[in-house]
């Protein structure tokens, strides 16, 4: 009888049981329910709706409303994610709301509304909705996932969140554990962020032997970083290609006065060949090429041959330069090609601006630096800098390698501070720095003094300030603007302590008092955080100001 009991019962618990599941939403976690956990918005656009059950408040932590623009955005803990010109990215739909409470029995269900425009393709993101302790997903997704075939400069125009098959060579790679790396197809050059392998998994791309110059065709979805950087993330590779030629001998550096130069490469086509471009032919110049054949052995039966290229690399008497050199390799099935790049050091006289401005035209290279004030043209890089001695042109800048056009993919704002290489020249008898070679940059952040009071202190971090100057009010602070420029900086949002203000970029301290810089002017400054015995400081490099009315 005991044994009849104890059946009966497990049946019973059973029986409960599944009745239980069957009433319980779709994407049931403890004290939140989803109608479905995936909602799916047609081609053509449209609206998704997803019914909420939850017993108390809930939100969705990674879409926010932007302030400055009323537009949902991606966010990260409920704040959007920004770059570092203040600007978020926006979602590419809209949700009926953002958060909403327990639910009643009078009010079983809350309607979650998804709307999204129309899309060629497919794109695709996870909603976290939080509650309590519990965190649900939500996975949306408009169109078919299935990659399309593009090329690298139509994945660059294309739709965030949309997947793409591309096919392109390896030209370098950044990171040999996550799979970071660079693909180019003639068209453009996509950043490959994250690289999965042969069984989905991640951090582990040497197991894929990737090398720079294999043709590698892959599929992921794009998004854009920092609102230039194009990206495909956690890519799945279809197709790797063995280059049938490589470069064996590092990069290397060619001092001014010129020398040899010799390159090694290794190949298993019908020999190996070396391409000078036409514009670096007066200054690289070939010389000899030894072949040394492979030694076959049980392991390697096919092993590459080896070519050692020599050139003579003339003096230089300008500014650094890079030079580049194509090797080639083919056999019935193909050709391969792979590119050597070198640097050339030259002869560049670093100076202020205002000694740069009194030098005369001609070929001299010269280096400055400077607060970049104002950007005329953002296609080609046509900015002003100014340091503490004076303020230069810039006509037209150039990436590093020497690219055109290219001056929005750098990243530069106004307030930034570059430092570029090139010559001095004019037009219509004003002076400006033509054609000039970019060398780095530091990212400066404009912000209110209530924010700046909050950041780490970090004497490589510059903010931008902007506010009145007024006299001191902090315990213990001293007020100077005479000497070293010791005063409060006041905006809308409160006031930060300067401790100390240079006369400009590279400029001179204890001299502010020659800047004319009174009481009541609007000033604005560059500034790193410090902190003396609990007092926040502001120290501070002169932009310009304004006098007071």
């Amino acid at each position: 009888m005991k044994l009849k009991y104890l059946f009966t019962a497990i049946v019973s618990a059973l029986l409960l049981t599944g009745c239980s599941e069957d009433n319980e939403p779709a994407g049931q976690l403890g004290n939140i329910g989803l109608s479905t956990t995936y909602a799916v918005i047609p081609d053509e656009g449209g609206e998704a709706t997803v019914n909420i059950t939850a017993n108390d408040n809930w939100e969705i932590t990674n879409v926010a409303i932007d302030e400055e623009t009323g537009k949902q955005v991606i966010a990260k803990d409920g704040e959007p994610v920004r770059d570092k010109n203040g600007k978020a990215t926006e979602t590419w739909f809209t949700l009926s709301q953002l958060s909403g409470t327990a639910n009643t029995r009078e009010n079983p269900t809350t309607e979650l509304k998804i709307k999204a425009d129309r899309i060629d393709g497919g794109r695709e993101m996870e909603l976290q909705i939080k509650i309590g302790s519990n965190m649900q997903f939500l996975k949306v997704r408009q169109g078919a996932m299935e990659a399309v075939s593009a090329s690298c400069a139509e994945v660059i125009a294309g739709a965030d969140g949309k997947t793409y098959r591309v096919k392109g060579i390896c030209t370098s790679i950044a990171n040999t554990t996550y799979g970071n790396w660079y693909l180019n197809d003639g068209t453009g050059e996509v950043y490959i962020y994250g690289t999965l392998d042969a069984n989905g998994g991640k951090q582990n791309f040497l197991s894929l032997n990737i090398e720079v110059g294999d043709e590698v065709e892959l599929e992921g979805p794009k998004t854009t970083y920092s609102g230039n950087v194009v990206e495909l993330v956690d890519v799945t590779v279809i197709k790797i290609t063995k280059s049938l030629i490589k470069v064996v001998s590092p990069e290397a550096t060619i001092s001014k006065d010129g020398g040899e130069l010799e390159v090694k490469v290794a190949y298993k086509g019908k020999g190996a060949y070396a391409d000078i471009p036409a514009d670096a032919q007066e200054w690289i110049r070939y010389k000899t090429t030894e072949f040394i054949a492979g030694v076959p052995s049980k392991i390697e039966q096919n092993p590459a041959d080896t070519a050692v290229f020599k050139f003579d690399i003339m003096a230089n008497v300008a500014g650094a330069r890079e030079g580049k050199i194509a090797f080639n390799s083919g056999n019935g099935s193909g050709t391969s090609n792979v590119e050597y790049t070198f640097t050339q050091e030259g002869a560049i006289e670093e100076v202020t601006i205002a000694d740069f401005l009194s030098r005369e035209e001609g070929s001299a290279q010269y280096k400055i630096s400077g607060i970049v004030t104002k950007i005329v043209n953002t296609t080609y890089g046509n900015i002003y800098i100014k340091d503490a001695t004076g303020e230069a042109y810039i006509y037209g800048l150039l990436t590093s390698k020497g690219q055109s056009k290219q001056f929005e993919t750098m990243g530069i704002e106004e307030g930034d501070v570059v430092t570029v290489v090139g010559t001095r020249s004019s037009y219509k008898g004003n002076p400006q720095m033509p054609n000039a070679v970019y060398q780095s940059h530091i990212d400066v952040t404009p912000i209110s003094t209530a924010k700046f009071r909050n950041v780490e202190d970090s004497k490589d971090k510059y903010y931008m300030l902007t506010g009145k100057v007024e006299k001191v009010t902090e315990a213990g602070a001293k007020d100077d603007i005479e000497t070293y420029g010791n005063f409060n900086l006041t905006d809308e949002s409160g006031s930060v302590y300067v401790y100390g203000v240079t006369t400009g970029w590279n400029g001179e301290r204890k001299k502010f008092g020659t800047l004319g810089v009174g009481y009541g002017d609007e000033i604005t400054i560059l500034a790193y955080k410090d902190t003396y015995k609990g007092l926040v400081e502001a120290v501070g490099i002169y932009v310009s100001h304004k006098k007071a009315e």
